[in-house]
């Protein structure tokens, strides 16, 4: 089953609420454009699915909005890659597994009380690097292990 991109958020700054866009360019080296980490060294975009918040729903008792997890993408479907060095590409645009993403502190402020615990790994995504820039989109497709060695 292949995925595609579900949604795309963006914080502007720490501690900031995401806002949902339909696309966003991503640049090589620093991130995407308009989100608090753009200009980092390292942690560029993190990844997250939406079967991932279904099992973590599950065990919070309530719906999780991929908008309130602090993710900036959401994937129709995983796996998602998590040991470092392994890739994907979204479109045009190839990322780097950095680490597993760990869960927010905001998260139980955010979704309430437990959900910090219930988006603990495996269901918390991904952190990557982009090594290259191009544009990513909602419903972009989502190619796995590409150029990973």
């Amino acid at each position: 089953m292949s995925s595609r991109v579900h949604s795309i958020h963006l914080a502007p700054g720490r501690r900031l609420p995401t806002k949902p866009v339909p696309s966003v360019a991503a640049e090589a080296g620093a991130g995407l454009v308009g989100d608090r980490y753009h200009g980092s060294r390292h942690r560029h975009v993190t990844v997250q699915a939406l079967d991932d918040l279904t099992a973590a729903a599950e065990v919070l008792g309530r719906p999780v909005d991929p908008g309130l997890t602090r993710r900036n993408i959401t994937l129709t479907t995983g796996p998602i890659p998590t040991r470092p060095g392994e890739r994907m590409r979204i479109a045009d645009v190839e990322l780097e597994v950095v680490r597993i993403a760990a869960p927010c502190r905001l998260l139980d402020d955010w979704l309430g009380p437990g959900a910090m615990q219930a988006l603990r790994s495996p269901r918390g995504g991904t952190v990557f690097r982009l090594l290259s820039s191009g544009t990513i989109s909602v419903g972009d497709d989502v190619v796995l292990g590409e150029g990973s060695g």
